[in-house]
């Protein structure tokens, strides 16, 4: 299918029609050569004197030349597009942001991977099982927006919302313990991503928190940020990283993750293996499940160089069959 940008232009095809009722005839004034002995040549040659003019004709093949011609340049002008067939675009209606604690604590090796055989032997520190699992989880939300907040004495924002999550993990993989602080900076790491949600017009947003210990360090209670997140239409799904009976800075306030998923819509989860973190995520993925935006375009493709090539045809023809076939014509009038 073909369209026009600017169909107003084919007004000028009636140009030439107004331009040849109203604008006076053309005429041409030459010099004239006086003859000493007019009288004598009238008489020799028998002719008689008289009036006249010239007026130049063309043939009909180049009238109808001329015409195609002007066409063109009137298409030209009113840009054809060529309309392709719709296509269909989806993109991730949700951000979702992940934040990860690094304090001191996550080194703790207490989470024991399976082997070959699926029995779980090989103890890694907390930190190594949570960036396994989240590769996996990773590669199934590859319609989503990732985000990446990192937090101990105080929460930065390591990755902001994208969609390539080969760079998203390799921010990830360079995560250390203790990198940002020893302690746990909980309340702050939910409202840096509140601030960070305020940034992006999508509806749906979804906070994953890890974290293995009480907060020990933030400016505002997680309670509190909580209740700002609800505010925002922000979900925070709380993950208890570690023993559950662990003391002091290590211990994970459990009450306080329930309270923040139940204040946000969210749900609190406790996983102290890897296994069982595989299975929150699973539950995450069933409670969350990918959703998508959809919008339909025509592709357009600007064709109008098609009538200037036609155009610039027509005229080398033109010119080649005034110059080599149709020598102008002149007719005489009196």
């Amino acid at each position: 299918m073909i369209e026009f940008t600017y169909p107003q232009c084919f007004i000028l095809l009636f140009a030439p029609i107004i331009i040849y009722l109203i604008a006076p005839t053309y005429k041409e004034k030459r010099s004239s050569v006086q003859v000493p002995y007019f009288e004598q040549l009238v008489d020799i040659t028998g002719e008689k004197p008289q009036l006249g003019a010239v007026v130049l004709t063309r043939k009909n093949i180049q009238k109808l030349l001329l015409v195609l011609a002007w066409f063109c340049l009137v298409v030209a002008m009113a840009k054809p597009e060529m309309i392709g067939a719709a296509v269909t675009q989806q993109k991730s209606a949700r951000d979702l942001m992940i934040a990860v604690d690094l304090s001191g604590s996550m080194d703790v090796e207490d989470f024991y991977l399976p082997n070959q055989g699926g029995n779980q032997t090989n103890s890694v520190d907390r930190l190594t099982a949570v960036k396994q699992v989240l590769r996996e989880f990773v590669s199934q939300r590859e319609n989503d927006r990732l985000g990446l907040i990192l937090f101990g004495d105080a929460p930065y924002l390591q990755a902001p919302f994208t969609n390539d999550l080969d760079t998203w993990l390799t921010l990830l993989n360079d995560t250390q313990v203790g990198m940002a602080g020893q302690s746990t900076a909980f309340g702050d790491a939910i409202g840096l991503s509140i601030s960070v949600f305020g940034h992006h017009d999508t509806q749906n947003r979804v906070l994953i928190v890890l974290t293995d210990g009480n907060d020990t360090a933030s400016k505002v209670p997680p309670v509190e940020a909580a209740k700002v997140a609800a505010a925002s239409d922000i979900k925070i799904y709380t993950i208890a990283i570690g023993d559950p009976a662990a003391a002091d800075e290590e211990k994970v306030d459990l009450a306080v993750l329930q309270s923040i998923a139940d204040i946000t819509g969210g749900k609190s989860f406790q996983a102290i293996d890897t296994k069982a973190l595989e299975n929150v995520y699973t539950e995450i993925n069933q409670l969350e499940p990918e959703l998508f935006e959809s919008q339909t375009f025509r592709p357009r493709t600007s064709i109008h160089f098609i009538p200037i090539a036609l155009f610039l045809s027509l005229y080398l023809i033109s010119l080649l069959i005034v110059t080599f076939r149709f020598p102008r014509k002149i007719k005489e009038t009196r």
